[in-house]
C-alpha cells in the first residue's frame, strides 16, 4: 500500500524527545510506531490498549514514584530478583 497521506500532530517537546529516545533504542521511528498504531486500530476496531483513569491508590503511587519516593533501583535482573526474594 502506497504511503501518501500526512499526519500532523503537536505534542510536548520534552515528551517527544524522551519518546523518540526510547523508540531509537527499540530500533523504531515515530512514523513506524504511528503506522503500527493505526494498523492495530484498524484491526481491533478501537484503541488497542485500555484507556482509563487510575484509581486513587494507583495515582498516589505514580505521584510518589515521579518524586522518587519508595523507588527501589536495581543494577540488573539478578539484583531485582534478589531484592524481591526470588
Amino acid at each position: 500500500m502506497a504511503k501518501s497521506a500526512t499526519i500532523r500532530a503537536r505534542t510536548d517537546e520534552d515528551l517527544k524527545e524522551r519518546v523518540e529516545g526510547i523508540l531509537h533504542d527499540l530500533g523504531m521511528t515515530t512514523t513506524e510506531v504511528v503506522n503500527l498504531l493505526f494498523r492495530q486500530i484498524d484491526l481491533t476496531r478501537g484503541v488497542p490498549f485500555e484507556v482509563r483513569l487510575p484509581n486513587a491508590e494507583t495515582r498516589k503511587t505514580l505521584e510518589k514514584s515521579a518524586r522518587g519516593e519508595d523507588v527501589i533501583k536495581c543494577k540488573d535482573e539478578k539484583d531485582l530478583f534478589r531484592k524481591l526474594g526470588l
